[in-house]
């Protein structure tokens, strides 16, 4: 007897109504901000504190730009294997240790210094070094503090685009 009844609906009635739920589907899927689910940012820092290697390659070179202090912030190893020129190392912020580093070298540093931190060990997407380092100085109170954003590595972002890199400790 229902299915009776659910014949007897006239055909122009059907079709709207399935039209509304289509584009009532396709409006959810198609504007994730109306539904207040946005995929939001991992990284602590504003894009305005992301930085260019080009850029700070341009720094580095240019005598009357100001040079921040660069900071490497991973494995011993690889800052040997090759870093950007100056940059002093303080260890892995992926660990306590390093961490603890970093701070005991930062504390007596004025907070209106220029820092720039970067890794470079892995693609930047999965970094274990750079969020911790930039949230650590971030937390101690400074404010000039930049990310070089190396979306490969390093190897592959500045040494094999022909920017300044020292070896060794």
């Amino acid at each position: 007897m229902r299915l009776s009844r659910l014949r007897r609906v006239p055909a122009f009635l059907v079709a709207p109504a399935l039209l509304l739920v289509l584009a009532l589907l396709v409006a959810y899927f198609s504007f994730p901000l109306a539904r207040g689910d946005e995929k939001k940012s991992a990284d602590p820092w504003p894009s305005s504190q992301a930085l260019e290697p080009s850029i700070l390659a341009k720094m580095l070179s240019d005598k009357y730009t100001s040079v921040p202090t660069v900071l490497f912030v991973g494995f011993r190893s690889l800052y040997a294997g090759g870093h950007i020129p100056n940059a002093a190392f303080h260890g892995t912020a992926s660990t306590e240790q390093g961490l603890a580093e970093l701070k005991s070298w930062a504390d007596s540093l004025p907070r209106s210094t220029d820092l720039v931190i970067y890794c470079g060990c892995c693609p930047f997407d999965h970094c274990p070094n750079i969020r911790p380092a930039y949230t650590t100085l971030s937390a101690m109170g400074f404010k000039k503090l930049g990310v070089l954003v190396l979306p490969t590595n390093f190897a592959t972002d500045w040494v094999n685009k022909g920017y300044p890199m020292q070896k060794g400790m």
